[in-house]
């Protein structure tokens, strides 16, 4: 016989409120998300510590990422865009889509220090051309060496309107030539063997030798010493220095009622996001590690001067410098 359930235990039942959502839907970016990017391992900590799912979303840069959530606005599905990056923070801050995070930073270490209240960052490191060894045997030495070198020497550059590293050096070759950046394209241009959407695709020329120069990060030869054991690959040093990126993630309007949003973001600042970050995603980490990180890493090391532009600026300026870079590559 079937035990009867009383019906004020039926009732209060139904009247509770979940502890936690189930699920924690994430937009990130491609390399983030690929089997070997640090998304997996990510999912799967996170997951053992909330008992949740967490659904990851791609697109294929940083730039895509606030492209399309603009589109989907309030209507979107994403909890969290995490692949921004401070080139980005204005305009995303100024869109009306994010949320304060309301989380502890006393976890996160970057260069120059971080205060902001809506925006959480995860890891970090430096804009450079990195170049095959095999191909070049004296790489530039400044940006104006790469701007004034030999047209035959190819090299592979990202769109700025679909890539953040491809708007890293927009701003790179503005930080540097200021005015001047126009006629610097000019002569650049010459040596663009192709403008890639993604950096992906960019690197990917790169390593089948399409071209013997690719715009990449400081790091990015850390990932052919440790993964293939190959010193092949090396990052040009420039003397004027080198663009920062700090990459973030941010709450969205929507995902700021998820309960497992928070969580999530106190969860990036700590090793257990952390630590897939130098050797999965070739970044610097922006929070605490369980270990150390591998020495290789010191080769990688922050350049004497990083440099930035104002985000401010960047967003009251980024469309005229995009056409500008436009007029110049159609040519």
């Amino acid at each position: 016989m079937m035990k009867s359930i009383p019906v004020l235990a039926i009732a209060m039942a139904i009247s509770l409120p979940a502890t936690a959502q189930e699920t924690l839907t994430v937009y990130t970016y491609e390399s983030f998300t690929a089997e070997w990017g640090p998304g997996p391992l990510v999912k799967s900590a996170f997951e053992a510590e909330c008992g949740c799912t967490v659904n990851f979303v791609s697109a294929a840069d940083g730039v895509a990422l606030l492209n399309r959530l603009k589109l989907e606005g309030e209507g979107t599905e994403a909890d969290i865009v995490m692949g921004l990056d401070t080139n980005l923070t204005h305009e995303a801050r100024e869109s009306g889509l994010f949320a304060p995070h309301g989380i502890s930073l006393e976890n996160v270490s970057v260069p120059g220090g971080w205060t902001d209240d809506m925006f959480v960052p995860f890891d970090y490191g430096y804009f450079a051309f990195v170049y095959d060894t095999e191909a070049i045997d004296t790489p530039p030495a400044s940006l104006a060496e790469l701007v004034d070198g030999d047209p035959e020497q190819k090299i592979v550059i990202q769109d700025p309107r679909t890539s953040t590293p491809g708007l890293g050096l927009l701003l790179w070759m503005k930080a540097v030539y200021g005015d001047e950046a126009e006629a610097a394209w000019e002569k650049l241009s010459a040596r663009v063997l192709t403008v890639t959407p993604g950096w992906s695709e960019a690197y990917g020329l790169f390593t089948s030798g399409e071209a013997p120069m690719v715009l990449s990060y400081t790091t990015s030869p850390a990932y052919h010493q440790i993964a293939e054991r190959t010193d092949r690959y090396q990052a040009a040093i420039f003397e004027e220095g080198h663009y920062l990126q700090v990459e973030v993630a941010a709450a969205t309007v929507k995902g700021a009622e998820n309960p497992l949003t928070k969580e999530f973001l106190a969860f990036m600042t700590g090793p257990g996001f952390q630590d897939a970050i130098p050797e999965h995603n070739w970044m610097f980490p922006a929070g605490p590690t369980s270990e150390p990180l591998n020495p290789v890493f010191e080769d990688a090391v922050a350049p004497e001067d990083a440099l930035q532009l104002p985000a401010e600026e960047i967003a009251g300026k980024r469309s005229a410098w995009v056409d500008e870079w436009l007029g110049v590559m159609s040519r």
